[in-house]
This record gives structure tokens, C-alpha cells and sequence, in this order.
């Protein structure tokens, strides 16, 4: 599928609303700003995106589309020591790519560096700003700390005629690096770090990429951020929870200017397990070589899963998945594994390759010649069309599909068994050549004539089913199977002394450079998607696929295999997504709904069988929002022989009051005070008979199915954060 198709509802709006379209639906009801809605997305070029940049980029430009309002794409280029053109152009490559657009709205924070310069001059003519000379150091040991007020610098009162003059001879370039600094001008005693007079402007002569050599002043993001929103006249401002104690500086700077007021939002960040989300963490890995590049397909960046196979429309529908939230919490990457094989299952084609050769020579069939075997792109989409599969007298299956000497239950092809290759025939193992050493080198078998698509005329039942290619026609391929970068859940939990790299998974590439493939794949162009039957979803490398030489990336396996293999090399203790991991395994991975166990920081329950999609969807299961709560208080209820009445915080002004049927199982309700549990918290109020119940809680049965458990969780939780 072409990225243009891929643009098509690129974000198209969930049914329900999150909160913060619930702000601007308000915002609109009352007539604020006009009935306009103005967003931005407003990236440090100081390096690539990542995938949570995907989301902030698919909830503004998805916004501003559902509203009819408007996206800026804006550079924030106030740092010209760690930006570079060339992140400038990434980041524009992967706003397109992911099927947004913003068309004559690109803007830098450079566009305004001198009506920055200008506001800076009223706030000094007002007494609210002034030049600093103290160190950086002694800047840092005046503003105290949390438990320490700051004290006042001995230059704040500096007269208002002074400033100006210090702050203009600053621009000129009559001072060095650090020598001085402008800060506003606001309460050394706040308990708000962000308020004890923040420095405004630095001294740094750099080149910047855009203004060239005309300034040697840069503004600091705190007093350039609410700034370049108010300019750009941006009604709803959405930053990440880090931003949340910003948000009073940027009220106050703009109260003290003529200036339009834009509205912040701030929501919860998103955070994926086996991976870091920081651009400094990632730049360590790239400068260290320890992968590839920004764009290494293990990266958590939007160009490494471009690289990878990952679609746009899989982005885009993760980042609805996840939602938003108010409190910050981990997405399993088990989630947008998921995704993303939901996606590549209804897009790609089917065809067929064979990683590890093993030789086949079809000893009735003739020497040197052919035949073809029409076979689907995609069995449940016949518009895809079909292909012509080469069959000849000697082939080449999958060496894990033969096995000499084969365990019970082996439905592949052992000494004497009979499988079907798919869409062609029936054969029948007789002989096994072996090299000097022992290895197996081929097999000797004879084919059905009469089974041709691979159907037995008797009807004899032939359970198992091969892949191969035909020898004579297979085309050589290189083929790198990846797996998750990281090892662990929390690459940055380590031992004392140590380093996230030391949690960088050693098996997290293979490459394979002996592989076979069908002549049909020498169509295909760079960046197209294919499933390899059995294997996986692959794709054909951006940047070296040639059909000469044909270099793929397996984008996810067809099962997640990786649970089964966390479960033999244990690495530390268990998550609250764990169990959601474990449940996808054994349900043959389909690893998205979060389904922890009872007790899920010891051993997790095993998953109840999947339900059908009758009963319940990935989608419907996503859009519970389910919250860490912590039981306040727990009662019994008269007259009720099940219920318990619960009062459960999660994190809200006051606790929820949640009845649950449990009675049976927690004979002393005193016992339940102060346990973390899981609150399904956007469930619809129900006025029940004896009570209202604002929620519910998650439960299963224990290891041995004779009684109900609430699913609890441990660990440094708080209420209120999402379990995703």
C-alpha cells in the first residue's frame, strides 16, 4: 500500500471523546476564541522523533482536523549548540509520512527572536526582569532547593537603566559565554522551583543553522515557549505532565505582556516497556554504535519503524489505542506489537520465503522441467490478486520443518512422512543425505502426481503443511530478523554502577544471509510490505533492497514468542503488564487487552481462552481506562450477601465508592484496606440497590479455579497511574 493511501483518515476520531476533547467541546459551547481551535506541534530539532512524538503528532493534527481548526509545525531553534539541519528534515519526513500535513504553517521559534527581544525589554522597563552576573553555580546554589527557600541576588535590584543598557551590550556580543545572563524578576521564597527567578536569556555565541551569526543571545525554552504560542495565536497548548509545574511561569510571563493567552493542557507521556523514550539516551546508543543509526530498525524513532515495516496506519491506530491520560504510566510493547500485526495482517500480501535452506529433490519428477501453481496474495482478499508459484524437480523447505528423528506429535516432514507444500502437492520423505560431519544436506522424496494444489484424491488426511521454493527459480535474499532492542521491561532499572546499555538485548538481531525466495518478490520496491507464509511480516529495506539484491527486515513475528522465552531466563521481578504479556502468548498472540493476574508481582494466572470476537475486540478492550487504585476504607453491606462496599483512590479529589461482589471471598472486609488494586475507572456511575458503585474492579480466579481474587498489583505505583 503507497503512503498516499496510507494518508487516507489519518486520524480519524474515535466515537467516544477523551478529555481533553471534552475541554475544547466546551471551550467551543461558550464561544471561546472565537469558535476557532489552533494546535501545534512544536519539536527541539535536536534529534529524531520518536514514537512518542507519534502521539503527540497524531493528537494535534487529529485534533485540528476533527475541529476543522488549525496544525502549526513549529521548530523550537533556540539552541543552536545541539541542533542540525538534518533533524529539521527528518522530522518534516516523518510528520508527512505518518499522513499529516500542514501546508503554509512552518514556523521556528527563530521567526521570532526579536519580538521575543522586544517583550523582554518591558518586562525590564517594568522592574520584573534583570541582568544577572552570578555564575551558573552560584545561580543554582541561590535558588535553594525544595526543602531550602532561594535567596535574592545581589544584582536584582539593579537599577532599570542599567539592565538595559547590560541586556543590549549582551546583544552586541560585548560578553562571553556565561559571563552574564537575564532573569525575570518574580519570588526567590515560592515553593515552585520554576518561579525563584528563572533565567530568561544566556550568552552563547553559536552559529544557528536559520539566523545565521546576527545573534549571541538565545532565549531559554520557559520564557520562548508561551511566548511563540501566544504569537502564533494557538488556542490549546497540549503538552506532556513534565510541562504541568511549567505552567504557572508561562501564565505569568504572558500576564505581564499585551498578549494573546493560549490554554495548556498538559497529558500524560508515553512510555513503552524494552525501550527508552529519551533523546539523549538514543543519541548515546547512536554515537556509542551501538545500533545503526537514528533510523535502526530496533529504535523506538518513527523513522527506525519506518525502516522496520511498521505502517503509518499502525501508528495512528496504536496512538488512538493508548489514548490519553492524566497520569503517566507504561504501555506493554506486547500492545503495539499487536497493532501492528493487525494492520500488516489485512494489508500485505502473501508469498513465500525459506530462511534456512534445506535441499528437496522430487525423485519422479523430471529432470529440467517446470511447472506453475497459481497461489493468493491474501487468502480472505481476492482484489490482491495472485501470483504463479514455480514448482521444478529439486526445492527447498524450511530445515526446522524436517526432523529425522521426530517427537510425538511432529506434523512436519520426518523419514516416511507425508506433508503438503502449500498450493502444489503431496510428497513423501524416502531418503536422507547427510555431508562427512552428520549434517543433513537433502532430502529424498517423491511426489502425488494426482494431489496437484495439494489436495489428496483419495482423501486421505495429511496434517501437515510446508512452505518452500522452488531451487531452479529461488532468488537469494538477505534477511535480518529483529527482536526488542532491550532485554528487560525497564531498561533503566539496573544494578548499582550500571548503565541502561548493560540491559541491551545480545539476540536482539540475526541476520541471515543464505535465504531463498519466490521470483515474485524481485517486483516489489523499497518499503513493501509482505507476509512471509509461517515466518512473519517483513519488509523490503528502504534504503538497500535492490531486486538484484534483496535485503528484508522482519517487521513481528506471526506469534509473540518472546514470553515464552522471558519465562526460561527469568530477569527481575514482575509488572503489572506481565500478566497482559503472558495472556497474548497464550492466546497466540493476540497480546493487547491487559489482563493481569491476581497477585501479578508473584506468579500470574493463567489466561482464560480468547474470546471470540463476538464477545469482545482488541478495540473494545483498549478503550477501558484502568487505574491503580488503593482501598481506602471497606465495609459490608446490609441485606446484601455478596457485596462489599468499597471507598478506592485513584488518584481524584475524592475516592470512588465501588460495590463489589466479593463478600464470599473476603469474609473480613478490613483485610482489603490498603491493597493496590485495578479500578476499570470510565464505566458509567450505576445506581445499584444498595448504593452507587463509581467503578470496578479487575479480578480472577486463583491458581487452582476454587476461588475469585482481585488482581493486585506492587511496586512504587501511585494512585491513579494507568495500567495499560
Amino acid at each position: 500500500m503507497s503512503d498516499n493511501e496510507n494518508k487516507e483518515n489519518a486520524a480519524t476520531p474515535e466515537t467516544s471523546t477523551h478529555f481533553i476533547e471534552d475541554i475544547i467541546d466546551a471551550d467551543l459551547a461558550a464561544g471561546k476564541n472565537d469558535g476557532r481551535v489552533a494546535t501545534r506541534f512544536p519539536p527541539e530539532p535536536n534529534g529524531y522523533l520518536h514514537i512518542g512524538h507519534a502521539k503527540s503528532i497524531c493528537l494535534n493534527f487529529g485534533l485540528a482536523q476533527k475541529y476543522g481548526g488549525t496544525c502549526n509545525l513549529r521548530f523550537d531553534d533556540t539552541n543552536p549548540a545541539t541542533e542540525d539541519v538534518e533533524y529539521i528534515d527528518a522530522i518534516q519526513e516523518d510528520v508527512r509520512w505518518l499522513g499529516f500535513d500542514w501546508g503554509d504553517r512552518l514556523y521556528y521559534a527563530s521567526d521570532y527572536f526579536e519580538q521575543m527581544y522586544e517583550y523582554a525589554l518591558v518586562l525590564i522597563r517594568a522592574g520584573k526582569a534583570y541582568v544577572e552576573a552570578l555564575s551558573v553555580e552560584e545561580i543554582r546554589e541561590y535558588r535553594g532547593n525544595f526543602t531550602t527557600p532561594g535567596r535574592e541576588s545581589p544584582w536584582r535590584d539593579r537599577p532599570v537603566a542599567e539592565n538595559l543598557d547590560l541586556f543590549a551590550r549582551m546583544r552586541k556580543g560585548e560578553f562571553k559565554d556565561g559571563e552574564l545572563c537575564l532573569r525575570a524578576r518574580i519570588d526567590m521564597q515560592s515553593p515552585n522551583m520554576n518561579l525563584r527567578d528563572p533565567v530568561m536569556y544566556r550568552i552563547r555565541h553559536a552559529h544557528h543553522h536559520r539566523t545565521q551569526d546576527d545573534w549571541c543571545i538565545y532565549p531559554m525554552y520557559d520564557w520562548a515557549h508561551g511566548l511563540e504560542d501566544a504569537i502564533e495565536g494557538i488556542t490549546h497548548s497540549l503538552c506532556t505532565l513534565e510541562f504541568e509545574n511549567h505552567r504557572p511561569l508561562y501564565d505569568w510571563f504572558l500576564e505581564q505582556l499585551p498578549i494573546h493567552r493560549p490554554q495548556q493542557i498538559e497529558f500524560a507521556r508515553l512510555n513503552l516497556s524494552y525501550t527508552v523514550m529519551s533523546k539523549r539516551r538514543l543519541l548515546k546508543l547512536v554515537e556509542q554504535q551501538l545500533v545503526t543509526g537514528w533510523d535502526d530498525p530496533r529504535m523506538p524513532t518513527i523513522t527506525g519503524m519506518r525502516r522496520r515495516g511498521y505502517s503509518p496506519a499502525a501508528l495512528r491506530r496504536f496512538a488512538e489505542r493508548v489514548g490519553l491520560a492524566r497520569r503517566d504510566g507504561i504501555v506493554d510493547m506486547a500492545l503495539l506489537e499487536h497493532t501492528v500485526r493487525e494492520d500488516l495482517n489485512e494489508t500485505t500480501p502473501r508469498v513465500m520465503a525459506v530462511l534456512n535452506p534445506l535441499k528437496v529433490t522430487i525423485e519422479n519428477y523430471p529432470e529440467g522441467e517446470e511447472e506453475f501453481f497459481e497461489a493468493p496474495l491474501h487468502p480472505e482478499k481476492p482484489e490482491f490478486g495472485t501470483r504463479q508459484l514455480p514448482f521444478s524437480r529439486h526445492l527447498y523447505i524450511e530445515r526446522d520443518d524436517f526432523r529425522e528423528d521426530p517427537p510425538k506429535k511432529w506434523h512436519r516432514l520426518s523419514p516416511g512422512a507425508e506433508i503438503r507444500l502449500r498450493y502444489a502437492c503431496l510428497i513423501r520423505c524416502n531418503e536422507v543425505i547427510k555431508d562427512a560431519s552428520g549434517e543433513v544436506v537433502e532430502l529424498k522424496c517423491t511426489f502425488d502426481p494426482d494431489s496437484r494444489g495439494g489436495n489428496a484424491p483419495d482423501g486421505r488426511r495429511v496434517r501437515g503443511t510446508s512452505h518452500w521454493v522452488s531451487a531452479t527459480h529461488a532468488l537469494p535474499a538477505r534477511v535480518r530478523l529483529y527482536d526488542r532492542l532491550f532485554r528487560v521491561e525497564n531498561p533503566l532499572k539496573t544494578e548499582e554502577g550500571g548503565d541502561f546499555v548493560d540491559n541491551l538485548n545480545p539476540q536482539s538481531l540475526e541476520e541471515l544471509r543464505d535465504c531463498r525466495v519466490e521470483p515474485y518478490l524481485a517486483t516489489l520496491a523499497p518499503e513493501a510490505r509482505v507476509q512471509f507464509e509461517r515466518l512473519g511480516y517483513f519488509v523490503a529495506d528502504r534504503h538497500e533492497f535492490r531486486p538484484d539484491d534483496m535485503v528484508f527486515n522482519r517487521a513481528v513475528s506471526l506469534r509473540d514468542s518472546w514470553a515464552r522465552i522471558e519465562r526460561s531466563q527469568p530477569t527481575g521481578p514482575s509488572s503489572a503488564n506481565r500478566g497482559q504479556r503472558r495472556a497474548a502468548e497464550k492466546q497466540g498472540a493476540q497480546p493487547s487487552a491487559p489482563a493481569p493476574a491476581a497477585k501479578t508481582e508473584t506468579k500470574p494466572q493463567a489466561a482464560a481462552p480468547a474470546a471470540s470476537p463476538a464477545e469482545i475486540t482488541i478495540d473494545d478492550f483498549a478503550r477501558l481506562d484502568l487505574r491503580v487504585g488503593v482501598v481506602v476504607a471497606a465495609s459490608e453491606v446490609a441485606g446484601a450477601k455478596k457485596l462489599l462496599q468499597l471507598q478506592v483512590d485513584i488518584g481524584e479529589a475524592r475516592p470512588r465508592q465501588i460495590m463489589a461482589g466479593i463478600r464470599a471471598r473476603y469474609d473480613d472486609p478490613s483485610q482489603l484496606v490498603g491493597k493496590k488494586v485495578i479500578v476499570v475507572a470510565n464505566l458509567k456511575p450505576r445506581q445499584m440497590k444498595f448504593g452507587l458503585s463509581e467503578g470496578m474492579l479487575l479480578a480472577g480466579a486463583s491458581e487452582d479455579g476454587t476461588r475469585l481474587e482481585l488482581a493486585e498489583l506492587s511496586g512504587d505505583i501511585l494512585p491513579g497511574d494507568t495500567v495499560a
